[in-house]
C-alpha cells in the first residue's frame, strides 16, 4: 500500500507534456482550479479530505529509469525522456484544509506553476481529492444520522482495493466516525480500531455459549458478542447474559455491548434491551450491523430503535448510493512572457462553463451567529478582510442580491506548496476530525439537513462575474475561439 514514486497520470497528460515541450512552451505558467459539480446523495455539503495524502504524493515525485525505458519504448522524444528525468517539481499549491464543508462550483485546490508540471499531476490530484473528500462527505452524513452514537467502520473486505480500504478509513474518520476495524488504517493514520467478533469464532465452538465464555476471558470488558449466529432472542442474547455473569461479573467487569448482524433490527433491539435491563445490564450497548448507511440508521432511531452504535460497511466505504464526487481541473489563468490572461470553457451544458481568473475564496461568518453566511469567489487583487458591508449577489440570477454587514471575512485557500517546496504542516488527525464538526457545525441547520437541503450559496465578486460575462459575450460574437465543450 505504498504510493509509487512515478507519476500517476493519464496517458493524455504526458502527450500533452511532450507537446507542450515540442512547442517551446516550457516557460507559459498556468493556473488550475480544482472543483466539483454536484454534492453527493443531493447533500447540502461536502468535505474536504486527501491533502495530506496529496502532499506526500506530490512530495515524492520522481521519474524511475523503468519509468523512462517506457517512454521510450511507446515512441516518445528524448526531449520529454530528458526533461522527465531532471524533474523537479516547481508550482504553488493551495487548497481547502481537510474537514472543511465545500460546495460546488468553487475552487478546492488551485495549482500554479509550469503548463508542464500542472497538467501533469491532474490525475493524480483528481484521483486523491475526489475519493477521500467523497468517502469524508458519506462518513459525516453517517455519523450526523447516528445521532452521537457510536458508528465503527467495516468496509475493507468489499473497499475497492487496499488503499482505497485504508484511506477511505482515514477519510471517514475525518467526517466524524468513531472507529474503524481495519488495523493498517491505524497503524498508518492512526485511526483508532475496535475489535469485532465474527461468526465463525461462534460456529468453530461446540456451542454458542462456550464460544461466548471463551471470547470474553480473551477480551474482557472489551469483547462484543455476536448475537445472531443461530438466533438472536432465544439462544443469542440469552447465553450472552449467562456469559456475562460468569466470566466478567465474578471479575467485576461490565460487558462492552452485543451485536445484531441480521433481522428486524428494530424490533430485535427492543427486546434484547429489556432482556438485558431485566438482566441487571443496562450498561450493555447493542450495536447494529448488516449493510446500512444514513437512510436505515435514520430510520431504525425514527422507529424507536434500541441501538447505541452502528457498524457501518461496504455502503460507507463505496459510499454506494452516490459513488463519485465529480471532481474536475480546469485551466483559469494563464501567463506568457508576464502577461496574465483570463482562461475559459464554453459548452452547451452551461453547467460546465468553467469561470475564468486566478481566484480568491472567502468564507463570510456572521459575528453575532457565528454562522457561515455564503462562500465569495474574487479575483486575486481583491480583498474582503477589511470590508464591513458587502453586497451579494447570485451570478446565475443576478437580481437576487442581499446585503451582509457585521460579518468576518476567511479567505479559505491555504497555500500548500511554494515553488515546489511544501510549507504547510497538515494537523493531527485528531485536529482535523474537531476542525471538520466545529465547521460543520458553523452551517444552518437548512443547509445540513438530510432531505431537500438549503442550497449554500457560491457567489462572485463584481469584478470576477464582469470579467467571465465579458469573455462569453466575446466568444459568442465569434472574437476567439473555443472547443467543443464536451471534454470534462
Amino acid at each position: 500500500m505504498s504510493f509509487c514514486a512515478d507519476i500517476f497520470a493519464d496517458y493524455n497528460c504526458l502527450t500533452t507534456a511532450e507537446g507542450l515541450l515540442s512547442a517551446g512552451m516550457e516557460d507559459v505558467s498556468v493556473t488550475f482550479d480544482m472543483f466539483f459539480r454536484e454534492i453527493p446523495d443531493k447533500g447540502g455539503y461536502a468535505v474536504m479530505a486527501g491533502l495530506e495524502q496529496l502532499c506526500e504524493r506530490l512530495e515524492s515525485l520522481s521519474f524511475s529509469e523503468g519509468f523512462l525505458a517506457s517512454l521510450t519504448e511507446q515512441g516518445f522524444s528524448q526531449k520529454l525522456v530528458d526533461y522527465l528525468g531532471s524533474f523537479k517539481f516547481k508550482c504553488d499549491v493551495y487548497a481547502m484544509p481537510e474537514g472543511t464543508p465545500v460546495f460546488p462550483n468553487e475552487p478546492i485546490v488551485k495549482v500554479k506553476g509550469p503548463a508542464i508540471q500542472a497538467q501533469l499531476i491532474e490525475t493524480l490530484l483528481l484521483n486523491t481529492i475526489n475519493y477521500q473528500t467523497l468517502i469524508a462527505t458519506k462518513g459525516n452524513r453517517v455519523s450526523r444520522a447516528a445521532s452521537g452514537r457510536r458508528v465503527i467502520e467495516m468496509g475493507a473486505r468489499r473497499a475497492h482495493g487496499l488503499d482505497a480500504a485504508v484511506d477511505g478509513a482515514r477519510a471517514a474518520y475525518i467526517g466524524g466516525v468513531s472507529a474503524t476495524s481495519l488495523f493498517p488504517a491505524y497503524t498508518k493514520y492512526g485511526v483508532p480500531v475496535a475489535t469485532m467478533m465474527g461468526h465463525g469464532w461462534v460456529q468453530l465452538f461446540d456451542s454458542e455459549l462456550e464460544a461466548f465464555k471463551a471470547y470474553l476471558e480473551e477480551h474482557g470488558e472489551d469483547g462484543a458478542l455476536l448475537v445472531d449466529t443461530y438466533d438472536t432472542l432465544d439462544s443469542g442474547i440469552k447465553n450472552a447474559i449467562q456469559a456475562f455473569n460468569e466470566v466478567l461479573v465474578p471479575k467485576g467487569l461490565r460487558p462492552a455491548g452485543v451485536i445484531i448482524d441480521s433481522g428486524d433490527m428494530t424490533y430485535l433491539s427492543k427486546r434484547a434491551r429489556r432482556m438485558l435491563d431485566e438482566a441487571g445490564f443496562p450498561d450493555c450497548d447493542i450495536y447494529a450491523s448488516n449493510s446500512l448507511d444514513e437512510i436505515l440508521i435514520k430510520d431504525m432511531l425514527n422507529q424507536g430503535a434500541k441501538i447505541d452504535g452502528f457498524i457501518v460497511g461496504e455502503k460507507l466505504i463505496t459510499s454506494s448510493t452516490s459513488p463519485v464526487l465529480d471532481g474536475v481541473y480546469k485551466l483559469c489563468e494563464t501567463e506568457k512572457n508576464g502577461e496574465k490572461s483570463p482562461a475559459i470553457m464554453l459548452s452547451n451544458n452551461v453547467n460546465k462553463i468553467t469561470t475564468p481568473c486566478s481566484k480568491r475564496v472567502w468564507r463570510l461568518f456572521d459575528m453575532e451567529s457565528g454562522k457561515a453566511i455564503a462562500d465569495v469567489l474574487t479575483l486575486d487583487n481583491e480583498n474582503l478582510s477589511d470590508e464591513k458591508v458587502y453586497s451579494l449577489f447570485d451570478p446565475d440570477f443576478t437580481w437576487k442580491r442581499k446585503t451582509v454587514d457585521n460579518f468576518v471575512a476567511r479567505e479559505m485557500l491555504v497555500t500548500v506548496f511554494k515553488d515546489g517546496e511544501r510549507v504547510y504542516n497538515s494537523p493531527s488527525l485528531e485536529d482535523i476530525r474537531a476542525y471538520c464538526n466545529e465547521q460543520v457545525a458553523s452551517l444552518w441547520e437548512e443547509v445540513v439537513r438530510f432531505e431537500n437541503p438549503h442550497r449554500y450559496y457560491v457567489d462572485f465578486s463584481g469584478k470576477l462575474w464582469g470579467v467571465k460575462q465579458s469573455m462569453i459575450e466575446k466568444i459568442m460574437r465569434g472574437d476567439a475561439l473555443t472547443g467543443d465543450g464536451d471534454n470534462v
